[in-house]
């Protein structure tokens, strides 16, 4: 019988990545409401050392398997042994990032498992009459959003947004089971070599990683104009982050872009500016903590999640902004400077 809410964690050199947090918290309401009970599962070497704090957000069970193997993502590698577990365990649900190794190795299990897969979602609840699994991703290029469901087959499986809900905060009372899969070496042996890892060089700051984002629209009305994003990103160590227009109209690259075609964000701060509020765009950075937006017109929706909102040209404020900032910045190093000066004095 299937019974429980799998996540299936994920780890980067060695340390657990931050979106197995997330996983953990959407897991957790799922299970609750199905009264059953939630798991995790880690695949590397050296993991067990995370087992505790995967427990007190929020699992109940902490499948870890652990070989030399594992130590780098290797797709047909980790689907073998992913496949194995899942059998094994049976569990109702089973939920995965939709980052690079979660688009990458579901499909593959879920092949394997002959069941459905409903990848990139951004809502996940539960059918209370029947206990099924509802699953809602955007559709149409996000004009639409479908709510999906696995009526026949087992697990259920789907695909979750980073940073599209928030992880739970640490409960150190929490107690649960950590069960160490031992499995034979044939399991591990695989065609597949890992010969290195090539960092996005488009941007310095990752923007669903950045504390700060600076994000542009349609509003900005050319690439000289969207410099500025840029120029103020700079100024405060923050990340660049585009409307699908100023993608599309060539300004950025997708990398950039927020929204249900793009990447979801929530950062401590975002910056909006010159971009209206479509549905699509606010579906991506909406769970920002604080979000300040710089638009002409006073109607745009998206002042509507705004914590503070500015009326008026763009064109004025922010390159009076930019000046401002550099200004601080100047007088700092200046400061800095004068300081190094008399202690050597």
């Amino acid at each position: 019988m299937y019974k429980g809410v799998m996540v299936i964690g994920e780890q980067r050199g060695g340390k657990l990545h931050p979106v197995t947090y997330e996983l953990l918290a959407r897991g957790r309401v799922l299970a609750d409401k199905l009264s059953e009970e939630l798991s995790c599962v880690i695949l590397g070497y050296g993991m067990e050392q995370f087992a505790e704090e995967i427990i007190q957000r929020g699992a109940d069970i902490v499948y870890i398997v652990d070989n030399p193997t594992l130590k780098n993502f290797l797709p047909l590698l980790y689907t073998r042994v992913l496949t194995k577990l899942t059998q094994e365990v049976k569990p109702g649900i089973v939920l995965a990032a939709a980052t690079t190794q979660g688009r990458t190795i579901m499909p593959l299990v879920a092949a394997k498992l002959d069941t459905g897969l409903t990848a990139d979602c951004t809502e996940l609840d539960i059918d209370l009459k029947d206990k099924s699994l509802l699953q809602t991703r955007p559709a149409i290029g996000g004009n639409v959003m479908a709510t999906i469901k696995t009526p026949v087959s087992r697990p259920q499986m789907a695909t979750v947004r980073p940073k599209s809900t928030k992880p739970l905060p640490v409960n150190k009372g929490k107690e649960g089971k950590v069960i160490l899969k031992d499995y034979e070496t044939n399991l591990f042996s695989t065609c597949e070599e890992f010969l290195g890892f090539i960092k996005d060089t488009t941007q310095d700051v990752n923007v669903q990683d950045a504390d700060i984002v600076v994000s542009g629209g349609k509003g900005l009305k050319t690439r000289d104009g969207f410099c500025m994003i840029e120029d103020l990103a700079s100024l405060i160590n923050a990340a660049v982050g585009a409307t699908r227009d100023a993608v599309d109209l060539g300004w950025i690259e997708y990398p950039h872009q927020i929204g249900l075609s793009g990447k979801t964000v929530s950062p401590k701060l975002y910056i909006a500016i010159g971009l209206s509020g479509s549905v699509q765009h606010l579906a991506g950075m909406q769970t920002s903590e604080t979000i300040v937006a710089i638009n002409k017109d006073k109607d745009a929706q998206i002042f509507k999640v705004a914590d503070y909102g500015i009326v008026g040209d763009l064109f004025e404020i922010v390159p009076e902004l930019i000046e401002k900032l550099k200004n601080k910045k100047e007088g700092k190093d200046s400061l800095q400077k004068r300081s190094e000066i008399y202690d050597k004095v």
